[in-house]
């Protein structure tokens, strides 16, 4: 029997070689407390998948220590997969099964489930518990594949882009359950392409690129390093973008990047920064194109950290 402890979830010095070439991983360290949600984020080719691969027991690391609440996947499998869910980015389930009949498949493979008819209830596919899984919506099989992860009644949910293909309504009612799970003492890991998901549900994040963590931390303490708690983005007639030490000049900017032919200005406090800047584009003559201001989010802190968006390959 496997109870919860304070780490729930730790790595040290993972390493993870393909064909002893590639290096997917490369030294990671992490540490994820019991009942928390801990999003683990990174642009395509980073080590992610890897990562999770590893934690969830499906691949074995080149070198490096992995234990999930105390144990290793060497030691005490049976163990772990009684107390891990997980659903995957893609889950295949058999289209000839209904909702119920694949729930309690699932179910059948633990000693302590939870029942078919709970968890129906809970992701909302009650009405659909005698359909087959095959004439499902592309939203509803989401949510089913993340009931066959509920179903194990786990301490530790591995969420893999749990909200891919559902609507507005589904991934509110999603990340509800996912409140829920933690209410009741659960652990989450969480991986996403969707930053506001992962500002609104990760209690911690770490950003993950060539096999390392590069940061880690609250969303707010993530967007606190970036150097500024808002944004000013602007364009002119000129070639202002190129002038960054000039933006980097004016009074509050703490960072400056430039994109797409978009001045992006990290700032603590815009109400000095944009008089400045207007002043400076009229002194140079230049027409201003656009300008938009708002609060840094966690894709800022992404984009800065990486030099990609979260979706880009």
């Amino acid at each position: 029997m496997i109870e919860n402890m304070g780490v729930a979830i730790r790595c040290r010095e993972l390493r993870h070689t393909y064909d002893g070439k590639v290096e997917a991983v490369r030294g990671l360290n992490l540490e994820i407390q019991a009942g928390e949600c801990f999003g683990l984020l990174g642009p395509n080719g980073a080590g992610k998948t890897t990562t999770i691969e590893i934690l969830e027991g499906l691949l074995k690391p080149t070198s490096g220590q992995v234990e999930i609440l105390g144990h290793t996947w060497s030691r005490h499998s049976r163990e772990l997969r009684e107390a891990v869910g997980i659903s995957l980015q893609e889950t295949r389930l058999s289209e000839k099964l209904t909702v119920r009949e694949t729930l309690d498949l699932f179910a059948a493979f633990y000693r302590h489930p939870r029942s078919a008819a709970e968890v129906m209830e809970e992701m909302t596919l009650t009405e659909k518990a005698d359909a087959w899984v095959g004439k499902l919506s592309g939203g509803q099989k989401q949510r089913l594949a993340v009931a066959t992860a509920l179903v194990a009644n786990p301490k530790i949910l591995f969420l893999d882009e749990p909200t891919t293909g559902l609507d507005p309504q589904s991934r509110r009612q999603l990340w509800e359950v996912i409140r829920q799970f933690q209410q009741r003492g659960g652990t989450v890991l969480l991986t996403t392409h969707y930053m506001d998901e992962a500002e609104r549900l990760a209690d911690r994040i770490a950003i993950i690129d060539h096999g390392l963590t590069i940061a880690s931390g609250t969303p707010a303490e993530l967007i606190e390093r970036l150097g500024g708690h808002h944004r000013v983005d602007f364009a002119a007639t000129d070639d202002s973008h190129r002038d960054m030490e000039r933006w980097r000049s004016l009074p509050g900017v703490e960072a400056v990047q430039e994109e797409d032919g978009k001045v992006m200005l990290s700032v603590r406090e815009p109400h000095e920064t944009i008089p400045a800047l207007l002043a400076e584009l009229q002194m140079r003559g230049s027409d201003l194109l656009h300008l938009t201001t708002r609060h840094a989010t966690l894709e800022d802190v992404f984009v800065n950290l990486t030099g990609r968006h979260l979706r880009e390959d």
